[in-house]
């Protein structure tokens, strides 16, 4: 993957109060960000210059709001895949780190 991709898997994606899935998939590639369910359907995706990473006002570390096609997702970074991955770098972090990376890019 290149500096400006990102993944990550097991990942809880909610729209309002309602759960779409415990184990999605984010993925930052090639200027797109894009939400999949564990099967590899595809939730929403958008350009990263259209997509805002927030922190929620009420969460642990973990857990970030992403806004996009007017559609607010709040996502739950955190879980085995993502301690494995890299252990001393916050999950939500790679995320704003990545989608930034791909803003200035794209």
């Amino acid at each position: 993957m290149g500096k400006s991709e990102f993944s990550a898997t097991g990942v809880g994606i909610m729209r309002r109060l309602r759960s779409l899935t415990r184990a999605g998939q984010v993925r930052v590639v090639d200027g797109r960000l894009a939400l999949l369910t564990s099967c590899g359907r595809v939730i929403d995706s958008a350009p990263a210059r259209e997509v805002r990473v927030e922190r929620p006002w009420f969460g642990s570390d973990d857990q970030a709001v992403i806004a996009f096609n007017d559609t607010r997702y709040r996502l739950r970074l955190g879980g085995p895949a993502a301690a494995a991955t890299a252990p001393h770098v916050s999950p939500v972090r790679r995320l704003r780190e990545a989608v930034g990376q791909a803003q200035a890019v794209g």
